[in-house]
């Protein structure tokens, strides 16, 4: 969660001035950060990752995934991935006629992104509190070079983008579960998490049974990058929060390689939500096909939710969990 302190701090010393009824672009916040010191009214979050995107929303903010025009200024809420953050800071620059903010954690490389900035524009601040940074500048040329380059082609001849999961080659814990599906999944199937859709294309390879495969991802740029790497009308593309998407008729069969990092700690909840996500998607004889890093300890919910559990294959690395039957009395 991002504290409002740097921000608030800035504003009140006048080291930090925002334009007066004018648009504020806030740039890739996430769930729980407090944009309070900002007038709600002039800001305009923008984010391509839905359950950051809903939260927002659901606070009355006006919210969109890229942006639309211009604006007075810029909040670049800074991400851990340096290539993402300074497309984002170019981005911001691309479109604000007034300040553009930048506010980081330490943990998130903000340190190294001042000293970069301060080469090429002149930077006020920066605010340090709360194990962090913030600081601002004028936008102005100079940042063209961190501007986001198009989709990579990788190994398969896939299409992944800058900041994507796994957007320099296939993942290879997906590359372990789809080596091991079973030759016959059933007629329609989810791929929770599913990426830039490598393990949905692996799925469908070979199985012209089924009828439909519905991908559901979190990231609007992974999403986008499915629909190129897809061209199957049994697909279906969702941009939603996996653990919350539910199909209009239950599934045969789940596919997923579940995320386990909220920043930069392990967080084996996130796998267990999948997990009960995919019980509440399938038919009452459906299958999850479900692939992990060996250490992570998926198998008690696994038991809760499914009748029958298994450890389908593994190796020092992965492990590939079997449930069939969800379990009414885990629900």
């Amino acid at each position: 969660m991002r504290s409002p302190i740097r921000l608030s701090l800035a504003l009140e010393a006048g080291d930090l001035v925002l334009p007066e009824a004018a648009r504020i672009a806030v740039f890739a916040p996430r769930e729980g950060d407090d944009l309070s010191p900002l007038p709600k009214a002039f800001c305009h979050v923008i984010t391509g990752f839905r359950p950051d995107h809903d939260y927002f929303a659901g606070l009355g903010y006006a919210c969109a995934v890229a942006p639309e025009g211009r604006y007075g200024a810029a909040l670049v809420c800074l991400p851990r991935a340096k290539a993402r953050a300074r497309a984002l800071i170019a981005e911001a620059v691309a479109v604000t006629d007034g300040p553009v903010i930048v506010d980081g954690a330490k943990t998130d490389g903000v340190e190294s992104v001042l000293k970069e900035c301060r080469k090429r524009a002149i930077v006020t601040g920066p605010v340090n509190k709360a194990h962090g940074k913030l600081f601002s500048f004028p936008a102005g040329p100079g940042f063209e070079d961190w501007a986001a380059h198009g989709p990579d082609t990788i190994e398969g001849g896939f299409v992944t983008a800058p900041g994507v999961f796994s957007a320099d080659g296939i993942d290879p814990a997906s590359r372990f579960l789809a080596d091991h599906l079973p030759a016959k999944l059933g007629k329609t199937l989810a791929d929770l998490g599913g990426g830039w859709g490598y393990l949905s294309a692996r799925a469908l390879e070979g199985r012209d049974e089924i009828e439909a495969l519905h991908l559901i991802e979190a990231d609007h740029a992974a999403l986008g990058c499915a629909r190129q790497n897809l061209p199957d009308a049994r697909v279906l593309l969702h941009w939603e929060d996996a653990t919350r998407w539910r199909p209009d008729t239950a599934l045969d069969c789940v596919i997923t390689n579940p995320p386990f990092h909220t920043g930069r700690e392990a967080d084996p909840e996130l796998g267990r939500a999948f997990i009960r996500a995919a019980a509440a998607c399938l038919k009452p004889g459906g299958q999850l096909w479900l692939v992990a890093n060996r250490h992570l300890p998926y198998e008690a919910e696994m038991e809760r939710h499914f009748t029958r559990v298994e450890e389908a294959a593994g190796d020092t690395r992965f492990k590939i969990l079997h449930g069939r039957g969800p379990s009414r009395k885990g629900r």
